[in-house]
């Protein structure tokens, strides 16, 4: 029954797009609080985790057409079709981005809206997101066997939801076309309806 509430907690978490801890604190969480098998809550997190990202990139879409200008819909769709074409490159990308601590919302938000392949992302998110929370689930432990202050509302949990958010809006924020066609950076602020 614990393991249900671990696979709850981490679809739940990556369900959001924007607040939320990220899915690795509530699996080291619930591995400390009931004293749980770290390979399973693992397994079953990263699970949770995955179906709730790819469930967030398919509801992202009506999400996004009821707050942001058809013009960067279009622009980050896009970018999708150019990406679709080159499945081992964006395989490549998930599973390097993944590796690194930083949030996947704006992978999923962006791949969501751009309507990349669920087929072309999930296997590059289970591996790098299995690595890289195996790295934070066997550290939080330690630190949970170690010392009882564990601080959800730590500065690095506000400032990587911050960086999250910075990185979506800096990825909607530029002009796609412009880019990927002429070559030239240029950033465009008037995206909201």
């Amino acid at each position: 029954m614990q393991y249900l509430f671990v696979f709850i907690a981490a679809f739940l978490v990556d369900l959001l797009p924007f607040l939320g801890p990220p899915a690795w604190t509530t699996m080291v969480f619930l591995q400390v609080h009931y004293n749980l098998n770290i390979w399973a809550v693992l397994v079953v997190g990263v699970t949770g985790s995955a179906i709730g990202r790819y469930t967030m990139s398919r509801y992202i879409p009506f999400f996004s057409e009821r707050f942001i200008k058809k013009q960067t819909i279009e622009d980050i769709e896009f970018i999708g079709s150019k990406l679709s074409g080159n499945s081992w490159k964006v395989g490549l990308f998930v599973l390097l981005y993944t590796l690194v601590p930083l949030p996947s919302t704006p992978l999923f938000t962006a791949a969501g809206i751009a309507k990349v392949k669920a087929m072309q992302i999930i296997p590059g998110f289970l591996i790098g997101k299995f690595t890289s929370d195996m790295v934070m689930v066997l550290s939080g432990n330690y630190v949970a066997q170690n010392a009882l202050t564990y601080d959800p509302f730590s500065r690095e949990s506000i400032l990587g939801t911050a960086a999250g958010i910075l990185i979506v809006l800096l990825f909607l924020f530029i002009d796609w076309r412009s880019l990927l066609q002429r070559k030239k950076l240029r950033l465009n602020f008037h995206i909201w309806k």
